[in-house]
Order: C-alpha cells, then structure tokens, then sequence
C-alpha cells in the first residue's frame, strides 16, 4: 500500500506535494519500472483527497514522463534510466549541469505579462514626491479595508467604466487576488463548494483548494459555464470571469448572466464570485458592464486589480462585498491590518482622481489592439491550418494548431527555436478525454516588430 504523508496546512497544494513525493520516489528507485500505482479511486479514498487532486498529479507525472497511462488498465512507473543516472550523480556534478536544462528564449509570447516599456514612470515618480511630503501619517497604520479615500477613488471608477454599484464602505482594498480569496473564504468559511469554469484561471484554483474548499470544475459552453452542469452540482459558490473568460475569451452574454444569478438567488447562502481581471482592455464595441451591477439579490463578489491595468507590482487589488457580508467581515476579519502601504494607495488615489489612470488605459488599449492586430495579420498568413478566438478583449489570443502536433510536440519544437509559447491544457482543473492542441499567444511584452518575427520562426 502507497502512504504519502501529506500537510494540509502547507502553501504548497495537495495535488503537488503527491507529485513531489511520487517523482522523488521514481528517481531513487523506491518505486521500481512498471511497477503499477493505485488507481485515482484507490489513492483519493486512501489519502481522503478529492479525485480531482489525484488526477492533477498523476496527471503531471504522466506528462513529464515519469508515469505511463495506458487505457483500461492504470497508471504504471515508466523507464526513465536517464533521470536515474542524474539523480545519483554527485552533488557538484547536478549542479554543474544543471544550466544545460535551462533554455533561453528570444521570444517569450506569456499571457501573463503586461507591458512595462510604456509605463507613466515620470506620472508615477512626481506622486511618489508628493505622497511623501504628507509627511508622517502614510507612516502609520491606516483602515484594515483600505485608506477611504482611495476606497472612495474605486467606487467612483467602478460605477463609471464597469456598472458596479456599490458604497466605499462595501470595498476592501488587498494586496492582490490572491489575498482577497484567503480573506474572502476566512468571510464565508472554507467548507464552501466551489464551481469553477473548465478550463480557469488555475492560480485561483489552487489558492482555493489550497484553502479547504472543494473544487468542482464546470465545463464552458459558447456562452462561458454551463449552468445545467451547475445546477446538477452541490456547489454553493460559483467562481466566474464573465467579462472576459480566462483563458478561452467568451464573454457571457445577459441570458446567461441572468441565469446565474438566478441560480444564486434559488437558495440562502449562495454566492457568485466575479473575477473581472482584465475588462479594460476590450477591443470591439462597448465594455460589457459587470455582472455586480446587475445584481438586484446582493449575490455577487466582484474582485478586481490594478495589476494588469498598470504594473504586476502594483499590489493592490480589490473586492467588493454584499452588503448582507459586511457585517461578516468586521467580525471575522476586524483584527486584520491593510497589506498594501499607505504610500502606494496614496499614489494611486491620485493617479485615479486626477486622470492619469484613464489615460493610461486608454493609451494602453490603443497600443494593445495594434500589437493584436499584428498578431493576427502574422497568424493569418501562417503556412499551416488553425483557428482564433479570444479577438475581442484581452492580453492574449487563443490560436488551435491543426497540423497533427500535439501541444507538448509545439512547445517542444518552439523551444528549440528559442521561442516559449504556452499551452491550454494547463489550464484545466479536470483535463477532457481529447484536447485539440491550442495554444495561448500573448503579446503584451512584445514589440510590433518581436511579434511578427517570432510568429514567422515559429510557423514558417
């Protein structure tokens, strides 16, 4: 029988401490070739672990080789004689090669990145000044939800570019994301279930499950999460990005809008999470308002950031709670001081009030859209078949590879051309029988010019 001892309260996930643990008993041969493993059943009942988890380790270990899955008859140790040799080679010896296995890219086409090159840093430098000659006060602690009157700056930008309604008293300003979700289940409890989109935006996805919460992954239809599959779920929390679905692009439409939250509205204790990551950047017709401003039931929790809008390292995100949780937060979350400096939400709050932000968005669209449109006049003249979407809003394009490669064998070969390129499977909380190899082509970092000569190596 297979023990993996596993911590619960670790930050590192279930699914990656069973891998962790399964690959290091591969390399030092505890776990010998052909050698079968426990089916997902047997291994999830045994360390009293979702299937889902199983499935996502296993699941890596099959993709990096360690582990052969052959049809109908499980999970099996492969041959990896190679990675044995290295394993128990000397110390000094792993370390003198192990610059070999890191490739160097010319041209890294991330979905994740934004563009740096043209951030307002003089805007930025002369609020910075000004911040500072406040003197000692930003030096102190200020309100655990945020200073008011950047609370008060969000409020007022989200009512007029997203249709959020809501008070400043309703908003908690937090170091990013990932914050606000830890703060938010600390609000509602880690027993909530959880329905996600599938494919999602996967840091979510283990930021939650690494909570306690319990996953349940919702398959897409051309409208974004099918709400018959939600329906049949016991979820009492849905986790949506309906602006602009990440990673596939739909943008759901009002019927379905209004199917969710009706859903929500059905029982006591049901709540949507709006993750509305980049609805700035929207390239055909009107921004889709929000699903929040829509909300007639206090069922939404919209959560937003600046970190794609003007920098990563702008850590200051933002949620905006039901009224009916308010009371929920003060008594769970009083005790928890604000994890962004007083100094960067005072530059922010002036970035905001005073224009520059919507400058800088509308500057940043403008440049966006053109590095879009290169994008896909090089795509459309590729020598090979494939498919787009994602077009109209976003950082990225979703481009399907018809060619008979599969995603592993794309990356592969893009990599020996010193390009790095990102594929959709790793998006998936629960992977389909059969995936068309798609890939995920952002273009914010790059230059007009680095896009049309990466995509010319790359397919021609």
């Amino acid at each position: 029988m297979l023990f993996i001892p596993l911590d619960s309260q670790s930050s590192i996930p279930l699914y990656t401490q069973i891998y962790q643990y399964l690959r290091e008993e591969i390399l030092n041969g505890s776990l010998t070739v052909q050698q079968k493993l426990p089916s997902q059943r047997e291994l999830s009942s045994l360390l009293s672990v979702s299937r889902t988890t199983i499935d996502l380790a296993y699941g890596q270990l099959t993709d990096e080789g360690y582990l052969l899955a052959l049809p109908k008859k499980g999970y099996f140790v492969n041959e990896i004689s190679a990675l044995s040799r290295l394993s128990s080679a000397p110390a000094s010896l792993k370390e003198a090669e192990e610059p070999l296995f890191q490739p160097s890219y010319t041209y890294d086409f991330s979905p994740f990145s934004v563009d740096l090159a043209h951030f307002p840093y003089t805007v930025w430098q002369q609020l910075t000044r000004r911040a500072l000659k406040r003197g000692r006060d930003l030096f102190l602690l200020g309100d655990a939800m945020g200073d008011p009157p950047l609370r008060k700056a969000v409020a007022s930008y989200l009512h007029q570019s997203r249709s959020v309604k809501c008070s400043p008293d309703q908003i908690v300003i937090g170091a990013g994301i990932d914050y606000l979700l830890q703060l938010l289940i600390h609000i509602l409890g880690n027993n909530r279930s959880i329905a996600m989109e599938n494919p999602s935006y996967i840091r979510a996805f283990h930021i939650l499950q690494g909570l306690g919460c319990s996953i349940s992954p919702i398959p897409l239809d051309r409208d974004g999460m099918n709400i018959t599959q939600l329906s049949r779920s016991l979820c009492n929390t849905a986790y949506v990005t309906p602006s602009h679905q990440y990673p596939m692009g739909v943008i759901m439409p009002i019927n379905r809008r209004l199917e969710l939250l009706s859903w929500a509205s059905a029982k006591n204790g049901r709540y949507i999470i709006e993750d509305d990551h980049d609805s700035e950047f929207r390239y055909k017709g009107k921004p889709i308002p929000s699903l929040q401003g829509i909300d007639s039931k206090g069922k939404v929790i919209y959560l937003g950031t600046f970190s794609r809008a003007i920098a990563p390292a702008i850590r200051a995100g933002y949620m905006v709670l039901p009224e009916a949780l308010l009371e929920l937060y003060h008594k769970k979350c009083g005790c928890y001081a604000s994890t962004v400096s007083r100094i960067d939400q005072a530059i922010l709050t002036s970035f905001l009030n005073e224009g520059y932000f919507e400058r800088h968005l509308n500057r940043m669209r403008k440049l966006y859209k053109e590095k879009q449109d290169a994008m896909t006049c090089s795509l459309e003249k590729a020598s090979l078949p494939l498919t787009i979407q994602g077009e109209n809003a976003g950082m990225h394009l979703v481009v399907e590879i018809k060619n008979g490669q599969n995603e592993k064998q794309l990356i592969a070969s893009a990599a020996q051309k010193g390009i790095r390129i990102y594929g959709l499977s790793e998006h998936f909380i629960q992977k389909p029988k059969s995936c068309p190899a798609t890939l995920l082509l952002g273009y914010a970092n790059l230059s007009l010019e680095e896009i049309r000569d990466g995509l010319a190596l790359l397919f021609g």
